[in-house]
């Protein structure tokens, strides 16, 4: 990835979320409990599942996203954001239609199937909205030296800017995953 405007990256990616969470206020939270928990007909999750899976990963990082905004590290001047190799790697795996490879989830990120759907989606309607606040604050840091650890291990830390870019093309990933149960 070529260096981009951090304020440019920044407004792309919270457009990106504002359009989660429009879609997740729209469509899914009128949706009947019955079609949310309804498997998919190819033995995948539902759409409550797919939610909750984002969920757990909203749990992580957005703590940790918050923290990492606390405690910013490196010139809050620097206005231009270039991804580490990693960050970049990780955010390319998650982007809808980079890949038709499917990833295992891991065990602690596996959603059960009996959920409360509604408190699923209420709680992704809460992480966008706190996503979008952070999006909005990390304009005034250096997402490029502040660094978050990953889920998989809190000694593999990437970039502020990467972990929101991964993050959000995982949403999105799965957003696109529930939307098919409505074809």
């Amino acid at each position: 990835m070529k260096a981009i405007s951090k304020f440019e990256l920044l407004s792309t990616l919270e457009q990106e979320t504002e359009k989660h969470l429009t879609e997740a206020v729209r469509v899914f939270q009128n949706l009947p409990e019955k079609i949310l928990l309804k498997p998919a007909a190819n033995g995948g999750w539902s759409i409550a599942q797919c939610l909750a899976h984002l969920n757990s990963y909203g749990r992580f990082y957005l703590p940790a996203i918050a923290h990492a905004l606390d405690h910013p590290e490196g010139n809050a001047c620097n206005e231009n954001f270039t991804s580490g190799w990693l960050g970049n790697y990780f955010t390319k795996m998650m982007q809808p239609g980079s890949s038709v490879k499917k990833y295992k989830s891991p065990k602690d990120h596996s959603p059960v199937a009996d959920l409360n759907a509604a408190a699923v989606i209420a709680e992704f309607i809460e992480q966008q909205e706190q996503l979008i606040i952070q999006l909005r604050k990390a304009k005034t840091v250096n997402i490029s030296a502040t660094r978050v650890p990953v889920s998989i291990s809190k000694w593999i830390r990437l970039k502020l800017g990467d972990t929101f870019r991964f993050l959000i093309a995982h949403n999105e990933r799965h957003i696109l995953q529930a939307k098919r149960h409505l074809k």
